[in-house]
């Protein structure tokens, strides 16, 4: 048995069935930090540039406003600092599953959240292997789902840094394929066996 299975029990169904477990590649993890830091980094840059200008020539009595105010308006720079941070400690954290209902996402830091995608909420699932993932060996799924973000576009999940990408894709298309199959067959009409989709799935994928 996968020890990853025992983090995910708690939030199974009755009878449900987890076929994969996973969790992304440490330093794939982290390197996701980089244009939030790289950006952080430019604002903070800027930030300290204008912070020594206007320090070195007005009034002593201003610095009360103003240090308060660089404070808030530096939060680009040290929060993209503080993202790095959490990254590297929730890293533990974060964990990957589908089963033969849904996929489901393991994270936080500080509390343990679960997010949860049913197979009839996903439009579409990609495999993405960037450069820096096809040099860990690892590689990542997206699942577009059907909530929006604020400007109405398609909100992404993920799984992040996993192994062996391409046949975890390949599961989850098969799987999320058939479950759907199942879930619009008639009941009052659907056989004892269907010999045309799987209708149960194991972990080594037995029917």
């Amino acid at each position: 048995m996968d020890f990853l299975e025992d983090e995910f029990r708690n939030v199974l169904d009755r009878n449900e069935t987890i076929l994969w477990t996973g969790s992304p590649n440490f330093w794939v993890w982290m390197l996701s930090a980089i244009p939030a830091l790289g950006f952080g980094l430019v604002w903070g840059i800027f930030d300290f540039g204008f912070s020594a200008a206007w320090l070195s020539h007005a009034p002593s009595e201003m610095n009360y406003f103003f240090i308060p105010f660089m404070l808030v308006h530096s939060v680009p720079c040290w929060g993209s600092v503080l993202y790095v941070f959490w990254l590297f400690l929730s890293h533990k954290n974060a964990a990957y599953a589908f089963t033969d209902k849904r996929v489901m996402i393991r994270g936080g830091l500080f509390g343990i959240d679960y997010q949860i995608i049913d197979y009839d909420k996903i439009r579409d699932i990609q495999v993405n292997v960037n450069p820096i993932e096809k040099i860990c060996d690892v590689g990542s799924i997206l699942f577009n789902t059907e909530e929006v973000t604020i400007k109405g576009a398609p909100l992404m999940k993920r799984f992040c840094g996993i192994e062996n990408p391409y046949d975890v894709f390949r599961r989850i298309k098969e799987v999320s394929l058939d479950t759907k199959t199942d879930w619009n067959y008639p009941n009052a009409n659907r056989p004892e066996t269907n010999p045309g989709y799987r209708t149960k799935y194991t972990r080594d994928n037995e029917s």
